[in-house]
């Protein structure tokens, strides 16, 4: 009888590299200094904003008063706006497209999704700073500078965050605040703070999980319409 033949050489396992390039889908955001070419998209985001506070009773700004009210005076100074964009394609470089303001350097950061977005809107809110490429407004947020008697410093206050329904819980809502909040740092300023709807429970725990104190204590007094002009006019 002949001999078994003797058992195969065991063959090494296969070595697995890592992948140095994501998968998946890149989203391209970048957020940068508002200008006045931006307020036809500015408006139609706020608008928005008030149809999901359920406050559009109260909405009558147009482009017309926002125009004869923004950029005023330079960013940080009073009223200042970052926008939001998003691309399928990474932003020019800084040094190839210099900021519109010394203070401010555009932020960007790449997203890497699951699937792609789809944006029903995408031709609305295509950016009329796009350089050429595929990039349209996702969000915003204004704030001003208010101020702090207790710590002696000034701050900025939050008037407006907002995140087009399409592109939120991917993390830009902070990207946009984050923005704010390295602003008062690198200029010294003590504090950021804005207000939030009580109802509004998911935007409540997103800003508890940044670290936000919400003070539930305090409540918002105001005057406005057929009040304020009535008080106006009794200092007369």
């Amino acid at each position: 009888m002949a001999a078994a033949a003797p058992p195969p050489a065991p063959v090494p396992a296969p070595t697995t590299l890592p992948n140095p390039t994501p998968t998946g889908h890149p989203l391209f955001a970048r957020v940068r200094l508002a200008d006045p070419s931006d307020v036809p998209h500015i408006h139609k985001l706020i608008h928005q904003l008030a149809v999901f506070e359920n406050l559009t009773h109260l909405f009558s700004a147009t482009e017309d008063s926002l125009s004869s009210t923004f950029f005023t005076s330079p960013p940080f100074h009073s009223f200042t706006i970052f926008v939001l964009e998003v691309s399928p394609n990474p932003f020019l470089p800084t040094l190839l497209h210099p900021p519109s303001d010394p203070l401010f350097s555009p932020i960007t950061r790449t997203l890497i999704l699951d699937l792609p977005i789809d944006d029903p809107e995408k031709e609305t809110f295509r950016s009329v700073n796009s350089d050429g490429f595929d990039v349209v407004i996702a969000g915003f947020v204004l704030f001003f500078p208010n101020y702090s008697t207790f710590l002696g410093k000034p701050g900025f206050y939050v008037e407006d965050l907002f995140v087009r329904d399409c592109y939120r819980s991917k993390g830009l809502g902070k990207m946009l605040l984050s923005a704010v909040a390295a602003q008062a740092v690198k200029m010294g300023y003590g504090r950021v703070e804005w207000v939030v709807l009580d109802w509004n429970v998911k935007a409540i725990k997103f800003y508890e999980e940044m670290g936000a104190k919400v003070l539930e204590e305090w409540r918002i007094c105001r005057l406005t319409g057929e009040a304020l002009q009535a008080y106006g006019n009794a200092a007369n």
